[in-house]
């Protein structure tokens, strides 16, 4: 197998580079997700306080 050859300084900045956007997105969906999960609990409490009043 042959590997690449380049500068390694560069290679790893790279690298570096993808691991920062791949973290970023990722806590940007993990961020979104959370709230949406807290909207729909928010939802669901305030159709069981609305039912238990009934």
């Amino acid at each position: 197998m042959e590997r690449k050859r380049g500068t390694p300084g560069k290679r790893d900045e790279a690298r570096e580079d993808r691991l920062k956007a791949a973290l970023k997105s990722n806590l940007a969906r993990r961020k979104a997700q959370a709230k949406a999960r807290a909207r729909h609990d928010d939802n669901d409490n305030k159709t069981t306080e609305q039912n238990e009043d009934s």
